[in-house]
């Protein structure tokens, strides 16, 4: 099958309210370690005037983990209340509490917000399914069904635990919509093809645009990257053009551009070139047990940079 890209609005509509680029939204913190509001605010701005189909703020990229629940609560209702529209947010709300978990998917859902994203317990490794099964159930259970689209995160090599297809067709049996679709950062094609497979009905969004062609050619809602935070007009754009010979030349240049990315440390690159772009060098700032790149890493990246603005 052969797709031309997903609808270009910031979402569609039935089981599958989210498509398109979705951005991870980057955390600016301040020199006293506290997070940036403003800079945060007028970031996620610009991320949807370059052509961001919504921002699943409070992911990996967002340095989440190294939130508190409150500073993540403020940050949802800061977007709200300077009218970042709700339905372009897909927060992620994963805990390892599960009351932690609950409280921040309903002060999502209260706000009207198109999805959440919900990491599954992350502490506990080699748990059974079944357990996995019985949190994401009981966080469902705790907000309620009424307008949760709930979006899973397989990230394995980072949580420890996976999402596997029969977790997945066991969640669909119990709570069929109000499970609309899953980003799969394993970074593993096979894996991102068979869900796509599988589970035709689901939203299902590989983690990084080098996979993105080939999932939207076999169904998938699109992409929600960390590095649509530097190249989210490039990736727009991939995604809006028919395929043919000039779809082929933007995905490979979207592919160098991720590989740059990913020849050092993701998060604290993606801060410097942040940083960069927009001078201010407050961007540079991560919290522990983030660190800043060294001069090396930096000048590696700002070469490779340059190179493929040369390359056109």
């Amino acid at each position: 099958m052969t797709t031309t890209g997903t609808p270009s609005g910031s979402s569609v509509t039935g089981r599958r309210p989210f498509g398109g680029v979705l951005v991870p939204a980057l955390t600016p913190f301040k020199a006293d370690g506290g997070v940036d509001q403003a800079a945060f605010l007028d970031f996620c701005r610009w991320l949807l005037d370059q052509g961001a189909n919504g921002l699943a703020v409070f992911g990996t990229t967002s340095e989440a983990n190294s939130l508190s629940l409150a500073e993540r609560m403020a940050l949802l209702e800061l977007l709200i209340d300077n009218k970042i529209p709700a339905r372009t947010l897909m927060p992620g709300t994963g805990a390892c509490s599960v009351p932690e978990a609950v409280q921040l998917t309903k002060a999502a859902v209260s706000a009207g917000a198109g999805g959440v994203l919900v990491l599954p317990p992350f502490y506990y490794k080699n748990v059974p399914e079944d357990g996995v099964f019985a949190y994401y159930a009981e966080l469902i259970e705790r907000v309620g069904k009424g307008g949760l689209r709930l979006y899973l995160y397989h990230i394995p090599q980072m949580s420890g635990v996976a999402i596997t297809p029969a977790v997945i067709a066991r969640l669909l049996a119990a709570y069929g919509p109000v499970i609309a679709g899953l980003k799969d950062s394993s970074g593993n094609w096979e894996n991102t093809e068979r869900l796509l497979r599988e589970f035709p009905d689901l939203a299902i969004f590989p983690g990084s645009e080098s996979f993105l062609l080939a999932s939207l050619r076999a169904g998938g809602a699109g992409c929600i990257s960390a590095t649509a935070n530097f190249q989210v007009n490039r990736i727009r754009k991939l995604i809006d053009t028919p395929d043919g010979e000039a779809r082929d030349r933007l995905n490979e240049r979207v592919g160098r551009l991720r590989a740059a990315f990913e020849k050092v440390p993701l998060i604290p690159a993606l801060k410097a070139a942040i940083s960069n772009r927009f001078g201010r060098d407050s961007w540079r700032i991560l919290r522990p047990p983030l660190r800043e790149l060294s001069d090396g890493q930096r000048r590696e990246l700002t070469d490779a940079l340059a190179a493929l603005d040369e390359a056109g």
